[in-house]
């Protein structure tokens, strides 16, 4: 139950704007009751928004396929393991990416999907060489990623 708890936790930090009026811990399905069961007691207390994003992840979780829990578990470890400012660079970035237009958001999506798909000693070798170009020489490639 505490990895469900924290996979909720992680989605709620990266779900977006969610309705003003709240959910009643009535209204809520057997199930999804089942999933936020650590939330009951202070469930009255939760903003509406956040009442309405935790009811709508945990409907999204009852959906999930056993291998989809497990995906997410192992997100949530790797989630959990970085320090306050790793988390923050993360946020800003995953903000930043929700902001783009939707043709640059899927370009930069592509090349990250083609990235990951490279073996590890590849993606490695990629970020050493990255990490030594200097600061304005990666800008001018991100923007050109950007505005390919």
């Amino acid at each position: 139950m505490n990895a469900v708890r924290s996979a909720l936790l992680v989605l709620v930090l990266l779900s977006g704007a969610a309705h003003a009026d709240g959910v009643a811990w009535t209204e809520l399905s057997p199930a999804q009751r089942r999933v936020l069961a650590a939330q009951e007691s202070v469930w009255d207390a939760l903003p509406p928004a956040r009442q309405e994003r935790l009811a709508a992840l945990a409907e999204r979780w009852v959906e999930m396929s056993p291998q989809e829990r497990a995906m997410l578990r192992e997100r949530l470890q790797r989630w959990r393991a970085l320090d306050d400012r790793e988390r923050a660079v993360l946020r800003e970035r995953f903000l930043a990416l929700d902001d783009l237009p939707p043709r640059q958001r899927e370009r930069v999506l592509d090349v990250y999907r083609r990235f990951s798909e490279l073996p590890p000693e590849q993606r490695a070798e990629l970020r050493r060489r990255f990490s030594e170009v200097p600061p304005e020489q990666r800008r001018m490639l991100r923007e050109r990623l950007l505005n390919r």
